[in-house]
């Protein structure tokens, strides 16, 4: 195959969600129709074993939530898709925020009895900044939700995005009968608890056909015929181009606890999703069919193997072919670096690769050369951008309960805080340890990965903090003036960056009035 048919038989994809919006059992039935598992784990039983593929972590798999995203390789219909398994849960942002830049187009999953919620609107303006492709799944519409109508007009204003139905329910809850596929013609019934297939679909080339009356009713049939007028008068046919510039969302309607929805929704997104993209970099913007091979790190992961106390760096390909055992040069450290065994990915499983082509996910083994954001090349000096760190939340002081295991606990603490879950502070000419995150959850998390993978056992204490700035000026005199009348609020992160804690809003709002010489940066993107 030649090196453009592979970058065209490629798509690259998160889904992402609020939480419990159906987000892991989609990934799950993905899976399923591209053939790479055979049966659906219980993400929320702890009784059954089969747990949710894409969970890997044992705290996930106990609190049945995605705590890390999670990478999977799969084919269907000759199309070889990679797909980001995100978390949901407010508290893991920042791993779905840094996930996004490493996809060309994004799934939408929204909860048709809750609607929009608070962690939608946020991925949405993510995906807003960057114009990313978006596909909606309204999920769940054998519950008793929203009305369908009602929906679109609460994603369009909560959201900021035209939507485009290419499904329509008939009817929701108990009373769900199925989905009529706009763009194929034909209607696919729904019988609760039993997995959709092609013996469901009926082909309608004419919605007066009176068999929609014998299989719907009459009444549903005549809602039908009025709905579709509507959307198709209103709509017209789908616009791809303006799919493909982030301004028109297409809309599909399912259930995917039940199969139901789901094969409409993956034949489209095959169809009109993008192939791998351009990429902005400090220096040009890289694309895909540039001979020479260069590729970002976008999430590193201690530990997905316990027993191996291995480490992986998840490399996104932009350009050119990575090849197994070649060098390619580490941009931030300036020397070249192999790989002997590089690896796709089906969650925990691994296959070593020989090659991979842009759009392409590898995971590298990682004896700690790697950093979020870090870039590999073929020798040209570039860093690709936009990978964002953002300032924490919660701040709390880590305390070592068993000094036996200093060691231990600095390991975990470093291999921890580089896979961007939290960020790690020592106290300016000091040894006092804190760790700043967006949400509690992720303390908890912390704390149960330093034990059971490092064996270092802890307590956090919670300090007066309420946000971290990164902080920089021209003169140096002013900085170090600065640094030394407020010793107690300067730490400096693990690169050796200067911050500021600042115990309010208005402490902070103080001190950037009285020092207009220094520069306070709310978000450090990586390698500032």
């Amino acid at each position: 195959m030649t090196y453009e048919a592979e970058i065209n038989k490629r798509k690259t994809f998160a889904i992402i969600s609020h939480p419990d919006a159906g987000k892991t059992t989609l990934t799950e039935k993905f899976l399923l129709f591209g053939g790479a598992i055979q049966t659906a784990g219980a993400v929320k039983s702890n009784k059954i074993k089969k747990y949710a593929t894409s969970d890997f972590m044992e705290i996930e798999r106990q609190r049945g939530i995605s705590v890390a995203t999670s990478v999977m390789t799969f084919e269907y219909k000759g199309m070889l898709i990679n797909l980001l398994d995100t978390p949901g849960h407010k508290d893991f942002a920042e791993d779905t925020y840094r996930t996004l830049t490493a996809v060309d187009s994004v799934i939408l999953v929204i909860d048709s009895v809750n609607g929009v919620e608070e962690q939608t609107r946020k991925l949405m303006e993510v995906c807003r900044m960057r114009d990313t492709p978006v596909i909606v799944f309204i999920n769940k519409m054998d519950r008793d939700g929203k009305l369908p109508f009602d929906l679109l007009e609460e994603i369009e204003k909560e959201l900021k995005i035209q939507l485009h139905p290419m499904t329509w329910p008939i009817n929701s809850g108990k009373n769900f009968k199925g989905v009529y596929n706009l763009f194929d013609k034909n209607l696919r019934l729904f019988t609760a608890n039993t997995r959709a297939n092609d013996e469901n679909t009926l082909q309608i080339k004419d919605l007066n056909d009176a068999i929609l009356d014998q299989k719907i009713g009459e009444k549903d049939a005549a809602q039908l015929r009025e709905d579709v007028e509507l959307i198709e008068g209103v709509h017209g046919p789908l616009n791809i181009k303006d799919y493909l510039e982030g301004k028109t969302a297409p809309v599909f309607f399912g259930s995917a606890i039940n199969n139901f929805g789901v094969k409409e929704l993956l034949d489209t997104f095959i169809r009109i999703a993008p192939v791998p993209l351009c990429r902005p970099t400090s220096v040009r913007e890289v694309c895909p069919g540039e001979e020479k091979f260069s590729g970002f790190i976008f999430k590193i992961h201690a530990n997905l193997d316990p027993k191996h106390r291995d480490r992986i760096a998840f490399l996104r390909v932009c350009s050119g072919k990575f090849e197994r055992n070649r060098y390619y040069h580490h941009v931030r450290l300036n020397k070249d670096i192999r790989f002997s065994n590089p690896y796709s990915f089906l969650a925990r499983e691994k296959d070593i690769i020989n090659e991979a082509f842009p759009g392409d996910v590898v995971g590298l083994f990682d004896t700690g050369n790697f950093k979020i954001g870090d870039t590999l090349t073929e020798g040209e000096n570039l860093y690709f951008t936009g990978i964002p760190s953002f300032s924490p939340e919660l701040f709390k002081e880590v305390v070592n309960k068993d000094p036996m295991k200093t060691k231990q606990l600095e390991k975990g603490l470093l291999q921890l805080t580089d896979e961007g879950v939290a960020q790690l502070f020592t106290q300016h000419n000091g040894n006092r340890k804190i760790i700043g995150c967006v949400g509690d959850l992720q303390f908890e998390v912390i704390q149960y990965r330093l034990l059971h993978e490092y064996g270092a056992s802890v307590q956090f204490n919670s300090l007066p903090f309420y946000k971290a700035c990164w902080i920089t000026a021209k003169d140096k005199k002013k900085l170090e003036d600065f640094i030394r009348f407020k010793t107690g609020n300067i730490v400096v992160d693990k690169d050796g960056h200067l911050v500021y804690l600042a115990q309010s809003q208005w402490f902070l709002n103080t001190e950037i009035a009285n020092n207009p010489d220094i520069e306070f940066h709310f978000s450090s993107e990586i390698h500032k």
